[in-house]
């Protein structure tokens, strides 16, 4: 067995997505897909290779310099994968490969060649299919590459070669596949939630005045390590104090004071599948009362919106649900003043709430799939995954407010599964109601 097969999901699994795949495109087509490149972190090292989650999607297989290509009806065999050769010299310094043989034996792929015979046997069979569905605009090398194949199969006209005569982008077949996710994909997104929330839970009782955001990063961190997870599944945020006011703040070098509210938004991905949560927590184990005040708006906010979450439901519910929330809590509290529907029609909320509720979640975190469908929010259906993370964030030099009320940043994201019969909460053991958060709070 290849080094390299440690995918959860199953080969029978791979092999149906691929063909609902070819289902959708027909016999003529023709499916390209490169894998990912490596990423030069500085002088000669690189960052940890992710494999490109479309062609993770259809093959599970996680190496770099490899190629997909998917022929529809093709007697010789329609799921073909290029690859790197196993060479046992090069495998001492940069791991194990499958090689073609592990490619079709481990894989499932019906032919496999090295990727150094691209130029030569792609031509052949990109030869009598008329469109090409690749993901276009993604890597500009393989898109010159791909221009000189489709150059190469035209030179052939003569000889009575037809060559594909339109390119199409991937994307607007294979995404409506990744938006509905499969048991196993939700087994796995479940376990992903599960560690996440264990790592909040660690940051949580390891929080004190005068630690480091960095030290509960590394909290954060050594738990999704410690339960599988190859990886945050982005850049962890722990901001305290005014920091929590920065909606993508990553520099997490600040130390922590009493009375600061810190918030964390952080995920593992597990298997090439994304959590996404967001807490936010008093550093000392104690809510003031305006930071409690405005956190009871946002979990209010959430809750409502979780609840409106259900097949069938539009997209847009739990935000327009959710600002709502918010703007009456602001009102109630005195950060804005009029009528509610006149405040939001107005977008006055924004000075506080300047996101959305929400994203879909997978393979990428913030991943794939259309929000609207001729022009109206899509409608929910099961299978579907998103977060649902209103905010509230009050800017330290915000001299329109209150005082107290002024460098509080409150975010509360969990991660929402779509069901059948409305929906489950995938990263439920993540605490945020204030009793338990103050029970947490510093407790290691």
């Amino acid at each position: 067995m290849s080094a390299t097969l440690k995918s959860l999901i199953s080969l029978a699994e791979f092999a149906h997505r691929r063909h609902q795949l070819m289902q959708s495109i027909g016999s003529d087509a023709v499916v390209i897909v490169p894998a990912a490149l490596h990423h030069r972190r500085n002088r000669d090292t690189e960052y940890r290779y992710r494999q490109d989650s479309d062609f993770y999607y259809l093959t599970g297989f996680a190496e770099p310099e490899a190629l997909l290509v998917l022929l529809p009806g093709r007697a010789d065999g329609e799921f073909v994968l290029f690859c790197s050769p196993r060479d046992r010299e090069m495998e001492i310094w940069n791991g194990y490969r499958a090689g073609p043989e592990g490619a079709m034996r481990d894989f499932g792929a019906d032919q496999a060649f090295t990727i150094t015979e691209l130029d030569q046997r792609l031509p052949e069979l990109l030869a009598g299919r008329d469109r090409v569905y690749t993901p276009m605009g993604v890597q500009p090398q393989f898109d010159q590459r791909l221009a000189r194949w489709l150059s190469a199969v035209r030179a052939k006209a003569r000889a009575g070669v037809r060559a594909p005569s339109t390119l199409c982008v991937l994307d607007a077949v294979l995404h409506p596949l990744r938006l509905i996710k499969s048991d196993a994909e939700l087994a796995i997104m479940q376990r992903a939630a599960d560690i996440s929330a264990e790592g909040h839970r660690r940051a949580m009782a390891w929080a004190k005045p005068g630690r480091y955001e960095y030290e509960l990063e590394a909290e954060l961190l050594h738990t999704f390590t410690q339960h599988g997870c190859a990886a945050p599944a982005y850049g962890s945020i722990v901001g305290s104090g005014a920091n929590a006011c920065i909606l993508h703040y990553g520099e997490n070098d600040r130390r922590m004071q009493a009375g600061d509210l810190v918030l964390i938004d952080a995920g593992g991905e597990l298997d090439h599948y994304a959590a996404d949560i967001t807490r936010s927590f008093p550093v000392d184990g104690r809510f003031s009362g305006p930071q409690k005040a405005l956190y009871e708006v946002v979990l209010s906010a959430q809750l409502a919106a979780i609840a409106t979450v259900q097949p069938g439901a539009s997209w847009q519910a739990p935000h327009d649900t959710a600002v709502r929330v918010l703007t009456q809590g602001l009102v109630d509290h005195g950060l804005l003043q009029g009528d509610v529907d006149g405040l939001i029609e107005s977008h006055a909320y924004r000075r506080f709430y300047m996101h959305r509720t929400g994203h879909w979640l997978g393979m990428d975190v913030h991943d794939v799939g259309d929000y609207q469908l001729d022009g109206q929010w899509r409608p929910l259906a099961a299978g579907m995954v998103l977060t649902v993370e209103p905010g509230l964030y009050v800017a330290p030099g915000d001299d329109t407010v209150a005082e107290h009320w002024r460098g509080i940043g409150i975010r509360i994201e969990d991660d929402v599964a779509v069901t059948a019969q409305g929906h489950h909460v995938l990263s439920a053991k993540a605490p945020k109601t204030i009793a338990d958060i103050e029970s947490l709070v510093g407790s290691a």
